[in-house]
Order: structure tokens, then sequence, then C-alpha cells
């Protein structure tokens, strides 16, 4: 029901306790589910990192820290058990000491009881604190705001105040445990990646690479993907977000191979550019090594103190002087974490922040893209790229291919 350790997840809203003060916050799982045709559901990335628990769809955090019981500070409620749909998608667990001790909360309801409960906190509290990141105007309500506005029109005076980056700035900088996560998903990574060379020649399909790759990933303990894989060749290689992977692959064509393995909710998230054939052109190796010298210098720049900005300068400005400044379309890079965008907030990076670095080139005119991505934990001292034992120099890339038969 949930991997990370529940003595983390503790430590994690204890922090949250000590921002809200007298006032309530609330954090939904989402409802939902996989049924049988859909992807693993997954819930709200928030409530993932302060529960640790990753299948129970429809649950609800409650933090409520003038709570005057210890063990009620935090609740944490669960749909009902519901036998006859047990049948169908496996035993959930009995509200027990076993598995309130293994989840780390004191107090577990189901559902049907937390709106007594949330009453009674909202009673007792001056006000709520919203968590749950805003939604766009033509989208609806966030669920806290929803259920703060339905509290407000029947507890009068009570406040709503936003904190949309209270957790972000907890997510930003991982632990020891997050760091393993994400060293464990890069090192499946790189196993599919070099289960998946062999298929960059003339006659296969760019579906071969992602099924040889994602194989790959299951093979050495990842769960699988941790995103939608990416493999354009040619001019697909130039569309940022290609996901067909349906097209034969030609001989000299470079090929942009954008994917990630995940391993306990944490994933990777590497691009590698590779020719079909195992060989650059002389056009494909200046392009390429432009693009890894903007990585290389934009990695360099990496330490606590800097901005995602600062990195993308230092990128954008080799790419531009080459004079290919207008085929650069897209940002530097992103956090990365339990989402492949991961939510770690605005402001320079702190030691323990995994971002990512994926400068580009795309001349669609030339059916020419390029694009390298590395994962990067910021250190005290500086970096460390996380992904660097994955072929990425002309010579390496031809070097593995080379001896990938």
């Amino acid at each position: 029901m949930t991997i990370c350790p529940s003595e983390l997840t503790i430590s994690r809203r204890k922090a949250i306790l000590k921002v809200l003060g007298d006032r309530i916050a609330v954090v939904f799982a989402g409802d939902g589910g996989s049924g049988l045709h859909g992807a693993p559901w997954r819930p709200n990335p928030h409530f993932e990192y302060l529960t640790g628990i990753r299948n129970e769809p429809g649950a609800i955090l409650l933090l409520d820290p003038s709570n005057p019981l210890k063990n009620r500070k935090c609740m944490l409620f669960l749909k009902p058990r519901d036998p006859e749909m047990e049948r169908w998608d496996g035993a959930r667990p009995t509200i027990n000491g076993a598995l309130r001790k293994q989840l780390g909360f004191a107090s577990i309801f189901r559902t049907y009881t937390f709106g007594r409960w949330v009453t009674e906190a909202a009673k007792r509290n001056r006000g709520f604190v919203a968590l749950h990141p805003p939604a766009h105007p033509d989208a609806p309500l966030s669920p806290d705001l929803e259920l703060f506005a339905k509290l407000s029109a029947r507890i009068p005076n009570r406040t709503t105040e936003e904190a949309f980056d209270l957790v972000p700035r907890l997510r930003h900088a991982k632990d020891e445990w997050e760091i393993d996560r994400t060293r464990a998903a890069v090192a499946a990574t790189a196993s599919g990646y070099a289960d998946g060379l062999p298929w960059f020649r003339e006659g296969a399909n760019e579906a071969d690479v992602q099924r040889e790759v994602e194989h790959g990933y299951r093979c050495h303990g990842s769960e699988g993907p941790h995103y939608g894989t990416i493999v354009g060749g040619g001019v697909r290689g130039t569309m940022l977000h290609y996901i067909d992977n349906d097209q034969p692959l030609t001989e000299g064509d470079l090929v942009v191979l954008d994917s990630g393995a995940r391993v306990d909710g944490y994933g990777a998230d590497v691009t590698r550019t590779i020719p079909v054939g195992g060989t650059f052109t002389p056009r494909a190796k200046e392009i390429y090594n432009i693009v890894l010298s903007a990585l290389d210098a934009a990695i360099a720049i990496v330490k606590p103190g800097v901005t995602f900005g600062e990195i993308d300068e230092v990128a954008r400005t080799i790419i531009k002087d080459a004079g290919y400044g207008e085929t650069f379309i897209h940002g530097i890079g992103h956090h990365l974490g339990l989402e492949v965008h991961d939510d770690g907030g605005e402001g320079p990076l702190q030691e323990g922040a995994i971002i990512t670095i994926e400068p580009g080139i795309y001349l669609e005119s030339e059916g020419l893209g390029c694009r390298i991505e590395d994962d990067i934990l910021v250190t005290a001292d500086g970096h460390e790229n996380l992904s660097k034992m994955i072929p990425r120099t002309v010579e390496e890339i031809e070097s593995a291919f080379a001896s990938s038969d």
C-alpha cells in the first residue's frame, strides 16, 4: 500500500503542521482508478508525497494542528471496503493497528465520517489553507477550495489563505530515500537504452525501439516508463512531443529517444539522439556537438543558489552563437521526482534538488532534430550527473552501437 518509509511521510506532515498554526488543510488523493483498460492509477502527487499511499482512490488527508488530541492532528480517511468490487480488483486492508503502524497514522477513518471531522476542525480553527495547485479559470475549482467554500457558507468568519508553494518547497530538495529511488530509475533507464540500441537500424520501426527500451526497464527493476516514451526519427525528431512512434527508421537519420524508467514512484528523464546505422553524418555530428557543448556548459554551472534562468542563458548563448538560436524552442529543463515535470517550486536551486538539463536544435527543413538531456543532482558543492553512464558523446554512441550486436 505504501513504499516510502512511514517515518519520512510523518516528518513531511509535521513540517506542514508547523506552518498551518490554527488553520486546517485538506489534501485529496483524487478519485478514479485504472479499471481494466487504463494505465495504473496514481494519486495527486502532493497526497502521495505526504502519505506514501499510492493505491487508495478517494482517500483524504486532514491536517488539523490545533486538535487537542495529538493523534488527531493528522487524520487519514479511506473509502469504505466494497466486498463485491474487491472480488474484481483485489482485497483492500481492514483498518486496524497493523495498518496504522504501516502507514504512520494514529487515526484512520472511513470517508463517510469525513464531513463530521472536518466540520469540527473548521469550528475550532480560524480558517483554511489551500495546498492544492490552483485550477485554471476554465477548470473546476481545486477540491480543497471547493470544500472550504462550502464550509465557509456554513461556519461564518472563516478565511481561506493560499499556500500553493508550501508542499512544492518541501518537494524541491529530495531526501536520501528519494535520491536512491532516482538513482535506481536512472540505472534501469541505462539498461533499457542499452537493450534498445541494436534496433537503431534500417528496416526497424520506432515502435521496436520503444518496445525494447521499456522492456529493458522492467527487466532491470523498474515499474516501467515514467512518462510516454518519445522515439522520433528524421523530421519527427523535430516535434517536441511526438508520441506516435510508428514509423520506419531510415539509414543516416537522427532519432530522438526521450524516455525514463520509474522506481517506487520516482523516475528518470533522459534524452539521447542516435543515428540510424550507428554512424553520425558530418552534418549530424556538427549539430550534435553544438548541443552537447551547450549541455556540458550548462551542467558545469549547477550548484546551490543557481537558477534555471542562469542555466538556460549559458546553454542558449552557445547555441545562439553557433547560429541556431531560433531553433532552440523550449526551456532548458525542470525539476524531476514523483512527476516527470516535478513541482519543485520557484527560486534558486537547493542542495538535494534533482533537475533535467536538455538543450536542443530542431531543423525541420533538414529533417534533423537533436536533443540531449541528463538528470542532475545538486550537491553541497556543485552537482552530480546521474545519467552520465548512458553514452552521450559521438564517440561513445558510435562505439556502443558497434558493440551492441
